[in-house]
């Protein structure tokens, strides 16, 4: 999500007008409006200000969705060869199995 949405949904839940809104920020009322309409990126002060008025706070979160658990990779790295082609083998057909049962289900 972007600054400029993020501000106006805090915003209309905190049931403020753009004016309250940056009377209590200490801005001006058109700083609220470039934001929330994307023609401004405000610093990270400017936006935690501003949520803040509303009630709200900024957060950094950490996603977790891009991580990569490196000790699985460490693990693989650790087998012998061999096994380690064995176990590429037993994902894939796992897989196939896994994607030929969605089809299966779909044709249903």
């Amino acid at each position: 999500m972007d600054a400029g949405r993020a501000l106006l949904q805090a915003r209309r839940r905190a049931g403020l007008s753009q004016r309250d809104l940056a009377r209590r920020a200490g801005v001006a009322q058109s700083t609220v409006a470039r934001i929330e309409r994307g023609a401004m990126d405000p610093r990270v002060s400017t936006l935690d200000a501003l949520l803040r008025a509303c009630d709200d706070e900024l957060r950094a979160v950490r996603r977790t969705d891009r991580d990569v658990d490196r000790s699985l990779i460490r693990a693989q790295l650790a087998l012998p060869p061999g096994e380690r082609i064995r176990a590429v083998g037993n994902a894939a057909r796992f897989g196939e199995s896994v994607h030929r049962d969605r089809l299966g289900a779909s044709a249903s």
